[in-house]
């Protein structure tokens, strides 16, 4: 069995529920082990966020034999007053989509040799002045 997962010194962008409900989102009958994996938890941390997410009426369970199959309730709203309006059906998919386009672009570096590749161009580097 591995170790307890390193911890995190600092801030992230992501709160652990979010990685754990965008990994049941990929996998509704995902196993608490492999959440824990995946998100770099512990499985305890994991059975604790879900009890919060199923508290709070973001996620339900059934059993299916031994193991669980996840239904994420997606038209509920986020819980922070300044995200009010976004539902959890909208962060999934703005998730989905950047790992969509990550993926993509992991993909490419893999496949193009180090001297073919050219830097990418975002609209900010469009049209700016250095100096």
């Amino acid at each position: 069995m591995r170790g307890v997962p390193e911890s995190h010194q600092g801030w992230t962008f992501l709160t652990n529920h979010a990685r754990v409900l965008t990994a049941i989102a990929e996998d509704r009958t995902i196993r608490i082990r492999d959440i824990a994996a995946r998100c770099q938890l512990t499985e305890r941390a994991v059975q604790k966020i879900i009890s919060d997410l199923e508290g709070d009426g973001y996620l339900t369970h059934t059993r299916q034999g031994r193991s669980n199959e996840y239904r994420i309730e997606e038209g509920t709203v986020l819980r922070h007053p300044a995200d009010s309006g976004p539902t959890v059906a909208d962060l999934l998919a703005l998730l989905a989509h950047h790992d969509a386009e990550h993926g993509n672009r992991k993909q490419q570096l893999q496949t193009t040799p180090p001297h073919a590749r050219t830097p990418e161009v975002t609209g900010d580097d469009v049209g700016a002045t250095h100096g």
